[in-house]
């Protein structure tokens, strides 16, 4: 899944290049593109399909540049992950009605991609044993107020049913959720078999299959881009916790520990990244820290900041757009960016 704006990553992340397209690390990979290469062993080139919005497309094929433009599944426009994963599901189906299937963004951050890859083969082994949902539910290190939360059932195993789902708590509650041992954080990150996940479309979003079924003898064929740009606008705008994961009865969680994070914002990308003694980040640039602490700085290229007396805020810079927040704050970037599309016309999205 490959369409979003990342917009809590802003000014990095813009409308026309949003984060998954980007090198935060310097590694000379996107997250689109790691997200590609951690899957090589377990799936096959010619099995992956990437969905995005339409105006990405040329970043898609320039990034990955293996794909056949067939493997891109373009969305005419943003409806949540419901519709997309209906899309590449019903892409799937007809060409395999047995297919086991992998639903994973594509800007998330795996640090442990041995461990990843062990993790998803038994997950996959799960599913094409059993027709239920699988999500991979992430073992918690902190009281994270960002993640949404898997309240798993009692067992010893790492493979539990799903007991509830529970959106971002606040601080509170996810101390409580840390020290209880029931929590899990919500990966977004999905394995099932094409019938287990076509029934569940069936039963909880009933509306949404029956749009895609008068397209049942399009996809993959030449009619398959029309029938899309005219019926996928009309679909719900629903995501697939809310329209399945969290309605249905066969929903199991894989406990996993492979050094994740979904990148969701700068402070995610501050507790990932590699600290100087006071705690400061930079990321893409030179720094010089004068009486400063607890900083994320991230500049163009080569640029030098001189930071003095100043703790705990994000400084970012990109493009045409500045923005110095306080970490604790940074939640509200959003609105930020709402805010300076309406008064300056989009011209900083």
């Amino acid at each position: 899944m490959a369409g979003g704006v990342g917009s809590r990553f802003w000014p990095f992340s813009r409308t026309k290049c949003p984060k998954q397209f980007l090198d935060f690390f310097g590694t000379g990979r996107t997250l689109l593109q790691m997200t590609f290469d951690r899957f090589k062993s377990l799936v096959p080139t010619e099995n992956v399909l990437v969905v995005t919005n339409m105006m990405y497309k040329d970043l898609v094929m320039e990034q990955l540049p293996c794909l056949s433009a067939s493997q891109i599944l373009l969305e005419p426009t943003r409806r949540n992950t419901a519709p997309c994963i209906a899309y590449a599901i019903n892409r799937i189906k007809s060409v395999n009605p047995n297919a086991n299937i992998v639903v994973a963004p594509s800007d998330h951050l795996i640090l442990d991609e041995t461990t990843f890859v062990e993790t998803i083969r038994t997950g996959l082994d799960f599913v094409e044993k059993n027709d239920s949902l699988l999500t991979l539910g992430m073992t918690p290190t902190r009281p994270e107020t960002g993640y949404g939360y898997i309240q798993m059932s009692d067992g010893d195993t790492n493979l539990r049913k799903v007991k509830a789902f529970t959106e971002k708590p606040n601080l509170e509650m996810a101390k409580l959720f840390l020290e209880s041992g029931e929590f899990l954080w919500n990966s977004g990150i999905f394995l099932w078999n094409v019938r287990a996940i076509d029934a569940a479309f069936r039963k909880y979003l009933p509306e949404m299959a029956a749009k895609f079924d008068m397209g049942k003898n399009v996809f993959n064929t030449d009619k398959e881009v029309a029938f899309i740009e005219e019926m996928f606008p009309s679909c719900q705008n629903i995501s697939i916790d809310y329209g399945i994961m969290e309605k249905a009865s066969n929903v199991y969680v894989l406990c996993a520990d492979f050094g994740w994070s979904d990148l969701g914002n700068w402070c995610s990308l501050y507790e990932l990244s590699e600290k100087d003694q006071n705690g400061n980040v930079a990321l893409k640039c030179n720094t010089a820290f004068y009486d400063s602490k607890d900083n994320v700085i991230a500049l163009s290229d080569g640029k030098l900041a001189v930071i003095s007396d100043l703790n705990g805020y994000i400084v970012a810079e990109a493009g045409n757009a500045l923005l110095i927040c306080k970490r604790d704050n940074e939640q509200a970037i959003r609105q930020y960016v709402n805010d300076a599309q309406v008064r300056f016309d989009g011209k900083y999205n």
